[in-house]
């Protein structure tokens, strides 16, 4: 049976485009898959600072360090998903807190991890590895 609004015969539908613009996004755009994608080769060390005898016998032997992103944002990204490659769910705390200040939301980091590590919440099955 249908229901008809006698007050508000024009009104918006409840899911209107305006509340689902509201809602954070649980995507990432292409820029962002991309550096996802590219991150697959880094390592944890590649997220750490290096020090001053490290970046000298870099220099010396003409091995440089990987190289920060120049943008925050996609930055707070590629750590959260090198972070999330190698550990799962179980990312640093101050991680999920600058993924968070830098526009992420909750949904984009479970998104994150899933596509990274094939995981969801909950689930019971363990990874094969071949």
């Amino acid at each position: 049976m249908a229901y008809y609004d006698i007050d508000h015969p024009f009104a918006a539908p409840v899911a209107s485009r305006t509340t689902a613009s509201a809602a954070p996004r649980a995507s990432f755009s292409a820029l962002e898959w991309s550096v996802i994608a590219l991150s697959q080769r880094d390592s944890l060390g590649s997220l750490r600072t290096p020090g001053r005898m490290s970046r000298a016998l870099g220099g010396l032997f003409g091995r440089g360090a990987a190289s920060r992103l120049a943008d925050p944002k996609l930055e707070a990204l590629r750590r959260a998903a090198v972070y999330a490659r190698h550990r799962g769910y179980a990312l640093p705390v101050t991680e999920i807190a600058n993924f968070h200040e830098n526009g992420f939301s909750e949904a984009q980091m479970e998104t994150l991890v899933t596509s990274v590590t094939g995981l969801r919440v909950g689930q019971n099955s363990r990874r094969v590895s071949a």
